[in-house]
């Protein structure tokens, strides 16, 4: 895979994340206490599905571009359509801007990014948001140092590129620094099934840590090749509710991210239950 999200801004596990951090950021606001939200690997905030590396690979057109015909559904769904067409019909937003469009008066987002050009360009499009902060940085590294925060509620966003033969275990490893710092944070954690073996093994180390609820959401295209068909999303300590906004949205969803069909999805709890 490559490292710069440009390649595959849009693409069907995007559209799955993305949903998934917008139903956390609605439940974290029911509540009129502020928040935090700590994404470890923002990338660049906005992406030009027009530009040369969004069309080398061409994922949006099976992921976004598709879930964009719809002109109603579940209000997770239309929330987040509302958000990418306010980009224009040739940029998709990445998690930082979708955050950062979210945000209230008293909530907070620090987003990290390591890639000198990446991080320059996303300062560049937080500029805007008083209450969105970018930051050049390893998130690994950095992210300890974040925790608590001290409004002592929030999400931390764990999205790496999965480059590395070792990610897998990084990502357990911020998992558990955020447990042990911050254990009543809700954490989203994305990753690429490469093999049924790897993210099993991933969820297992996360269970390791400790949590009293883990809830895991997968998705399947179908899609055959090189190109990546499958991605999951664990996430820790998920608000109630949004399991189920995430089944009712997926319903509609699901059917237009298939190869051929609908796309497979599937939640399981991990560890308690709503």
């Amino acid at each position: 895979m490559n490292y710069r999200h440009a390649f595959h801004a849009g693409n069907f596990a995007d559209v799955v994340k993305h949903l998934a951090l917008i139903s956390i950021i609605a439940h974290l606001k029911k509540k009129n206490a502020a928040f935090a939200v700590i994404d470890t690997h923002a990338g660049r905030g906005l992406y030009d599905l027009a530009g040369e590396e969004a069309k080398r690979a061409g994922e949006a057109a099976s992921g976004i571009v598709r879930v964009n015909e719809a002109n109603d559904g579940p209000p997770l769904l239309t929330t987040y359509l509302g958000l990418v067409r306010s980009c224009g019909g040739a940029h998709y937003p990445g998690s930082p801007l979708i955050t950062a469009k979210l945000l209230r008066s008293q909530d907070r987002l620090i987003a990290m990014e390591k890639h000198p050009a990446e991080a320059k360009a996303l300062t560049a499009v937080l500029k805007p948001f008083s209450r969105a902060r970018a930051m050049e940085a390893d998130g690994y590294e950095k992210l300890p140092s974040l925790l608590p925060p001290p409004e002592r509620r929030g999400l931390v966003l764990i999205d790496p590129p999965y480059e590395a033969p070792d990610e897998f275990e990084h990502a357990a490893q911020a998992v558990g620094d955020t447990r042990r710092r911050f254990a009543t944070g809700v954490v989203l954690v994305w990753f690429p099934v490469k093999s049924s073996a790897t993210a099993s093994a991933l969820s297992g180390e996360i269970l390791q840590t400790g949590v009293g609820k883990l809830l895991r959401i997968d998705i399947d295209t179908g899609a055959s090749g090189e190109r990546m068909s499958a991605a999951g999303l664990l996430v820790v300590n998920p608000p109630f509710g949004f399991a189920g906004d995430m089944r009712e949205t997926l319903d509609v969803v699901a059917p237009k991210l298939g190869n051929g069909g609908p796309a497979k999805t599937h939640l399981q709890w991990l560890a308690g239950s709503e």
